[in-house]
């Protein structure tokens, strides 16, 4: 398929992918100070795959959003371009479902391979699959052929370079856009030397850009010792994990900001896009690291509270000012909802709270399909159906006319057809007109489903004997009437 996205891996300076860190606000922020491009941290396929997509019109953001309606992963216009997706993945079917899921919201799809922790491992994913080249292989051309956007995948160095090597070819056959390299094995912590020779032979080994990483403790202390990692390992571009989480301001050009006024920058934009206080606190404390013991790093651990820790950051005023516009900007939506229900209250529509649940009709019967019936039965015009949704939460309601009469349900569904479904169960039930469910037993319009299909059967059944040769009718009939007679 053709990318269609703008996103390049030559020359770029990049946020790693980190866990717990690479949320929203880090991310912006990292896009201020210099960074090209992005990771988000890590996301499981199956999580995501449990999502539902939600524009978030107070944020200005995109949401998925979980089923305990946990925001799972948020994005914004912002780093459309420049924002890539690291999954976790052992499967590629899983694999693809979420990247189609989130392509339209991000620029690039990328598979972790090189986490070496065990949740990760445990499951196959990560690190593990360093071992099942089989898998990244299918992994990865699944994802090539199925996805617009451009495709990488991070992985860590295995214990020989002659492997490394030849596992880095193969994936690059599948057509990948770039490979990123943690210049360690899977068993290795940064304590242990970064690898810069098997990065650097990987990197003329190939034609893709390759990504150096893990150059944070050796190496990148300020900006220019990125261009110096790079050079080092002969790679196209730098990714930086812990050295942007002690100071994002580490993608400056001009040098790095003092660690008060990154922080604030970064509470900036936890208050702008709603972060939960322990994820933000979690980040602050990355940055404090040995000041954690200091007076302002203990008020930050016994922080409970968005608006705590802005307290502790000198930022009250700004919480309150910002948590104002929210609430207004919020206020007004909630109107824009209230009108919207207000246009669906018209006294001479029929109302009741009912929803559809599918799991108490039959497969393939559906209120809408009795609804209809019953309108061909007794002569009426077809049901017409006027949907609606609202700007806040983005729920539907339906209304149905049925004889000059309006139906809907008071309560709101998160998709147009189960507004639908609802509505005509509303009318049905009005009219004390069966609607299908389960419980009601044998119907006319199963029954009537029953006997099209079997007819269809009938049909196909009587096409294939016309088209049987004559002399292999007389043999089965020969056939039949051999075991039907009797041995004497």
């Amino acid at each position: 398929m053709t990318v269609n996205s703008p996103l390049c891996f030559r020359g770029k300076k990049i946020l790693a992918p980190m866990v717990r860190v690479g949320t929203l606000p880090m991310r912006l922020l990292a896009l201020d100070y210099g960074a090209d491009i992005v990771y988000c941290e890590e996301l499981i396929d199956i999580k995501m795959l449990q999502c539902k997509r939600v524009i978030n019109e107070v944020l200005e953001t995109v949401d998925f959003v979980a089923p305990n309606e946990r925001v799972v992963f948020r994005t914004c216009e912002r780093e459309r371009q420049c924002v890539v997706f690291q999954m976790g993945s052992a499967d590629a079917e899983r694999a693809l479902a979420v990247a189609k899921l989130v392509e339209s919201d991000v620029a690039g799809i990328d598979i972790n391979m090189g986490c070496p922790k065990e949740y990760s491992t445990k499951a196959s994913m990560g690190a593990a699959l360093l071992s099942d080249p089989d898998k990244i292989e299918s992994i990865l051309t699944s994802l090539v052929k199925g996805i617009c956007k451009p495709v990488t995948c991070k992985i860590r160095i295995l214990p020989s370079l002659e492997d490394t090597v030849n596992l880095v070819k193969r994936i690059e056959k599948t057509g990948i856009a770039a490979i990123a390299v943690h210049g360690r094995k899977k068993e290795e912590r940064p304590q242990h030397p970064v690898r810069c020779d098997v990065i650097k032979a990987i990197s003329e080994a190939v034609s893709i850009p390759v990504i150096a990483n893990g150059g944070s403790h050796d190496f990148i202390k300020e900006h220019k010792d990125i261009e110096t990692f790079q050079k080092i390992t002969a790679a196209s571009s730098v990714m930086i994990a812990r050295a942007a989480m002690w100071n994002p301001s580490i993608f400056r050009k001009q040098g790095l900001f003092p660690l008060k006024e990154v922080m604030q920058d970064y509470i900036k934009y936890v208050l702008r896009y709603d972060n939960h206080y322990t994820n933000t606190k979690y980040c602050l404390c990355q940055m404090l690291r040995e000041h954690l013991e200091t007076p302002q790093g203990k008020k930050l651990h016994a922080a409970q509270s968005t608006q705590e820790i802005c307290e502790v950051f000198e930022m009250a005023d700004f919480y309150e000012e910002t948590t104002a516009v929210f609430e207004a900007k919020k206020a007004s939506l909630e109107t824009e909802m209230q009108a919207e229900d207000d246009r669906m209250d018209d006294p001479d529509v029929i109302k009741m709270a009912v929803r559809f649940d599918k799991r108490e009709y039959p497969p393939q019967i559906t209120p809408k399909m009795y609804l209809l019936e019953w309108c061909r039965k007794e002569k009426h015009p077809q049901p017409v159906y006027e949907t609606i949704q609202r700007p806040l939460d983005r729920l539907f309601c339906s209304v149905v006319t049925v004889a000059e009469q309006k139906y809907r349900s008071t309560l709101w569904d998160k998709s147009k057809k189960l507004a639908e479904q609802a509505a005509a169960i509303v009318c049905l039930r009005t009219l004390g007109v069966p609607e299908g469910k389960l419980c009601e037993g044998e119907n006319n319009l199963i029954n009537k489903r029953r006997r099209e299909d079997q007819e269809c059967l009938d049909d196909t059944d009587h096409r294939e004997d016309l088209a049987e040769p004559s002399h292999k009718k007389a043999n089965f009939a020969e056939e039949t009437s051999d075991m039907n007679v009797p041995k004497m």
